[in-house]
């Protein structure tokens, strides 16, 4: 009886994978999406396998329901375990063989809580970029004009004034009536978008970990309640460093015989976390008070670039994170920092 299943799943047909305790292969079967839990419902329980992505996190919770071992796995670390090609069934045999390695490192499987949570986030950061794309749009048509604001989101209302003015002949009718529909988008988006970080607040507001740390310098609801969600409980990152590794903010690494090499930041893992934290650590550097000679922040500027100590202060930040987690203890400043605003 299969002792391992590796699960590769799509949106209709899923492919099976599944080795005996001495690896020998006892099953390889394509199934439909709807006999996926039957399939499993009636298997001895076993290891199973599945890459980790949009959809991941459902199955992995109904299979478990069933009494399997279930283990979710990054895609990058799936791909080296292929023989050749990319098929569904290398692809399922890959994970198979992933999912039994004993260093391996696994997804952990989210709530749906989390899930929920995670998705505010996400269709908040989709309409901030269709805010963003409209604004674009609007301020390059009324630029053909000659109608120039100056930049930033909080100095759209100056466009928008200028389209509203009537008594604006620079404008044609049949421009005005094109741009106000832009407009209207605009003014829609931004509705939604405070719907949105209203729900966030509340969620915020309503858990304990994101508010303690909304309390670190850079950090405001926003980013407390992202990093709730989505790393849940702290525990499954060995320290501090595999967390900030874990957002990819520590150089990359390219060493070769003896001698080692550093690069950039990794840029692994989540994109929306390390922005926010960068977004955080450009606010604590902006603070004027953050900026004294004798503090941690003052030495690094005079000898880095701002977005250099930007990115230090993100990666320290993350291990400031992982400690509060980890102990459940409330932020402590430094003796020599001073009070900064909290960001995003």
């Amino acid at each position: 009886m299969p002792a391992t299943i590796g699960l590769d799943i799509a949106k209709n047909f899923f492919q099976v994978h599944a080795v005996d305790a001495a690896g020998q292969v006892v099953l390889r079967r394509k199934l439909s999406r709807g006999d996926v839990l039957s399939f499993f419902k009636d298997r001895p329980k076993a290891l199973v396998g599945i890459e980790a992505c949009g959809t991941g996190h459902y199955w992995a919770r109904e299979i478990a329901a069933l009494g399997h071992e279930v283990r979710l796995l990054p895609p990058t670390y799936v791909k080296p375990y292929v023989k050749r090609g990319k098929t569904d069934a290398a692809d399922a045999e890959a994970i198979c063989e992933a999912v039994t390695r004993p260093n391996m490192h696994f997804v952990p499987i989210k709530t749906p809580e989390q899930q929920a949570a995670l998705m505010m986030h996400r269709s908040r950061e989709l309409l901030v970029g269709q805010r963003t794309a409209l604004v674009n749009a609007l301020r390059g048509h009324l630029a053909e004009l000659g109608i120039i604001a100056a930049q930033g989101i909080r100095r759209v209302a100056d466009l928008l004034a200028e389209l509203v003015d009537a008594d604006n002949t620079r404008i044609p009718p049949l421009a005005r009536a094109s741009l106000n529909c832009l407009a209207a988008q605009i003014e829609a988006v931004e509705t939604q978008i405070d719907k949105l970080e209203a729900l966030i607040l509340e969620w915020h507001k309503g858990n304990e970990a994101s508010r303690r740390l909304a309390k670190i310098p850079g950090v405001g609801p926003i980013t407390a309640s992202a990093v709730v969600a989505t790393i849940g409980d702290a525990s499954n990152f060995t320290s501090a460093r595999h967390l900030s590794a874990a957002w990819g903010l520590v150089p990359k690494q390219n060493s070769s015989g003896g001698k080692a090499k550093q690069g950039g930041i990794s840029k692994a893992g989540s994109a929306y976390l390390r922005r926010l934290l960068f977004i955080g650590a450009v606010a604590v550097i902006r603070s004027q008070r953050a900026q004294e000679a004798e503090s941690w922040l003052g030495r690094l500027l005079e000898r880095r670039p701002a977005k250099v100590a930007a990115i230090a202060i993100a990666n320290k930040t993350a291990r400031v994170i992982w400690a509060m987690l980890r102990s459940g203890d409330a932020y402590r400043a430094p003796k020599l920092a001073g009070a900064v605003p909290a960001a995003a």
